[in-house]
C-alpha cells in the first residue's frame, strides 16, 4: 500500500506488440500524430473474443497497426465488443471500422455516442461563424485569428472512421463482464461529457478521467460555449475519489499504468485549485482567456498547444465567472475580458 505514484510497467508496447498488465488484459498503444504521441488500448480476454477498450485514430496506418495486432498478440481470435470511453477522436476515431468490418458491438454512454455521431457527420470547408465568434471572444491573437479564418479547420471525420447506427448504452452503476471479470461502471465528466470509468478488485480502466502524470484537457468548445467542464471536473475527481485505493493498478489512455490512485485524485484536484488561484491573482485588471496563459500553464504556448490551451483558458476564466469569483465583460472588440470580483 503506497501513498506515492508507481509504475510496475516502465517499459511501452511497441507499435503491433502487446504487453499483459493483468490476467487476460493486454495493453497496447497506437500512434497519434502530435504533442501527445499516443493512446492506450487494452484488449480483455473473453475466451472466444476479445474485448477492445478504445481504438485510436482512424486512418490507413492505423488500420495496418490494428491489422498486425489483430493477426499477432491477439491471436487471430474475433473483436466481440468495442467499448469507448469517451467520444474524443483518439478514443473512438476505429469504432466505427471494428463495427462495419468486423461485426463488433459497441459499447459507451449515450452522450459519448451521440457527440461522435453528430461530430463525424459535420464537416466544414472553413470555420463557421459560431467559431469565429468563440475566438473573437476568446481573445484570441490577431495574426493566429487571420490564418485560422481562412484555413480548413480539423474536422472530426478525418480521423473518425464512419459510425453505423447502433451501440449498447452503458451508465453509472452498471456492471458489464469482460476479461473474465465484473466491472462498474462509474461516470466521470469534465474533460469529456458522461466519460466512462470501470472499475473491479484491483483494477481500474481510467481512460483520460484518471491519468498518472498529466492532467486531462479542460476545454470549452463554441459547441456549448457557456459550458463548466472545471466545475464538471472537480465534481467528478471528488466523486470518484471515494472509491480510489492506493494499491489498484490504474489502466488509464496515456501515458504509464500506475497504482497510487487515491494520491492521484487529490493531486488532480488541488493541480486545478491552484491554477484557479493563480489566475484569480492574474485579474486583478481585466484580461481576455488569451492573456492568460501563463499562470495557468506556467510558460509560454507557442504552435500546436495554442488551441487546447485556448480552450482550458476560456474553461477556467468562465469557472470563475460563472461561481461569482470574477466579473465579465464584452470588449469593442468581441472579445470577453475577466476580471477578479471584489470581495
Amino acid at each position: 500500500m503506497s501513498e506515492t505514484l508507481s509504475y510496475p510497467f516502465p517499459d511501452i508496447p511497441e507499435e503491433g506488440a502487446a504487453i499483459e498488465v493483468a490476467q487476460g488484459i493486454l495493453w497496447m498503444r497506437l500512434p497519434l500524430p502530435m504533442k501527445l504521441d499516443h493512446v492506450n488500448i487494452y484488449a480483455l480476454d473473453d475466451g472466444d473474443s476479445w474485448t477492445i477498450v478504445d481504438t485510436g485514430f482512424y486512418s490507413k496506418r492505423g488500420v495496418a497497426i490494428w491489422e498486425k495486432l489483430l493477426a499477432g498478440p491477439l491471436g487471430g481470435k474475433p473483436v466481440g465488443r468495442v467499448i469507448v470511453t469517451h467520444h474524443h477522436p483518439d478514443h473512438i476515431g476505429m469504432a466505427g471500422w471494428f463495427q462495419s468490418e468486423h461485426g463488433a458491438e459497441l459499447v459507451t454512454t449515450r452522450t459519448a455516442w451521440l457527440m461522435a455521431r453528430m461530430l463525424v457527420l459535420d464537416e466544414q470547408d472553413r470555420p463557421t461563424q459560431e467559431s469565429l465568434q468563440f475566438w473573437k471572444r476568446a481573445g484570441m491573437a490577431p495574426e493566429i485569428y487571420a490564418q485560422r479564418a481562412e484555413e480548413r479547420p480539423f474536422n472530426f471525420a478525418d480521423c473518425v472512421a464512419p459510425m453505423p447506427l447502433g451501440y449498447r448504452r452503458i451508465r453509472e452503476g452498471d456492471v458489464i463482464s469482460a476479461g473474465e471479470r465484473d466491472w462498474t461502471v462509474r461516470i466521470g465528466n469534465g474533460h469529456a461529457p458522461e466519460h466512462a470509468t470501470f472499475w473491479t478488485d484491483g483494477l481500474v480502466l481510467g481512460g483520460d478521467q484518471l491519468l498518472p502524470s498529466i492532467s486531462p484537457n479542460l476545454g470549452v468548445y463554441p459547441t456549448e460555449p457557456e459550458a463548466d467542464p472545471v466545475a464538471d471536473w472537480l465534481e467528478a475527481c471528488e466523486r470518484l475519489g471515494a472509491f480510489a485505493t492506493p494499491d489498484q493498478l490504474v489502466l488509464p489512455g496515456h501515458k504509464l499504468p500506475f497504482t497510487g490512485l487515491s494520491v492521484r485524485m487529490r493531486q488532480l484536484v488541488d493541480n486545478h485549485h491552484g491554477a484557479l488561484e493563480r489566475l484569480l491573482d492574474h485579474l486583478d485588471t481585466p484580461k481576455t482567456a488569451h492573456e492568460c496563459f501563463l499562470p495557468l500553464f506556467k510558460r509560454e504556448i507557442r504552435g500546436g498547444e495554442y488551441g487546447l490551451a485556448l480552450v482550458e483558458s476560456v474553461a477556467h476564466c468562465a469557472h470563475l465567472y460563472l461561481s461569482g469569483q470574477a466579473t465579465r465583460m464584452l470588449r469593442d472588440d468581441g472579445a470577453y475580458t475577466y476580471q477578479r470580483s471584489e470581495a
